[in-house]
């Protein structure tokens, strides 16, 4: 009974941010016009990244989820956020532009990232490998050293995306609250009375990776567990 009680603690803790970050999305997604007469998601990027001097920065419509893409130097937003005129779709256009903001900038912290980042996913590959392979490796070496070892190389290689998680955060609440907020409030870009409204979306998009990163976390300790079996 205490273990389930500490699992359900665990599955709170982990789904609950991701939760209220799409309850946040949601609530200020409508009206969908608020913001009709001063322009889109992407205009507003658009218009952001020309301020900055960053024209080379494209702004493109995804289904991947809103990003900010350092290799294609893009700024990506989903279809309601891109052609989407709610108080959302502006305030994620401007946290993304403070991603290609922290880019043009070369920031540390994002450097760090991006590095970071292309060796983790050789490490989710590699765990992945890894984590399956353990029972062939056990069964055909009939040793319990073998399959402990290939499952801790496993888990090394899948603390590498926890990592980044980890490190993703500072750089997330700096494109919301180091570069977004001042720019929304600065360049009178909002209604008034809508800027303690986008400071909770951008708060929501930053808290995306906290949800990440505890999933990441709650992923390794499950296989660490299985290790100390």
């Amino acid at each position: 009974m205490f273990w389930i009680v500490i699992l359900l603690i665990i599955a709170i803790c982990v789904f609950l941010p991701s939760l209220w970050v799409k309850h946040v999305m949601e609530k200020y997604s409508q009206p969908a016009d608020r913001y009709l007469k001063q322009g889109s998601g992407s205009e507003l990027a658009r218009h952001l990244l020309d301020s900055f001097g960053l024209s080379n920065v494209e702004v493109e419509e995804t289904s991947a989820g809103d990003h900010y893409d350092p290799v294609a130097k893009a700024v990506r937003l989903t279809p309601e956020n891109y052609s989407g005129y709610s108080l959302t779709a502006v305030t994620v256009a401007a946290h993304e532009v403070g991603h290609a903001i922290q880019d043009s900038r070369g920031e540390s912290l994002f450097l760090a990232r991006q590095k970071l980042v292309k060796t983790a996913m050789v490490g989710e590959r590699i765990a992945g490998m890894m984590l399956l392979a353990a029972p062939l490796v056990l069964m055909l070496t009939r040793l319990p050293q073998a399959g402990a070892i290939t499952i801790m190389i496993g888990i090394v290689s899948m603390a590498l995306s926890t990592l980044v998680h980890l490190v993703t955060l500072p750089v997330e609440f700096d494109a919301s609250y180091g570069k977004a907020l001042p720019i929304l409030q600065r360049g009178g870009y909002l209604y008034d009375g809508d800027l303690e409204h986008a400071e909770k979306i951008l708060k929501a998009a930053a808290l995306t990776y906290v949800a990440a990163s505890l999933t990441s976390l709650l992923n390794l300790g499950r296989w660490i567990a299985v290790l100390r079996r």
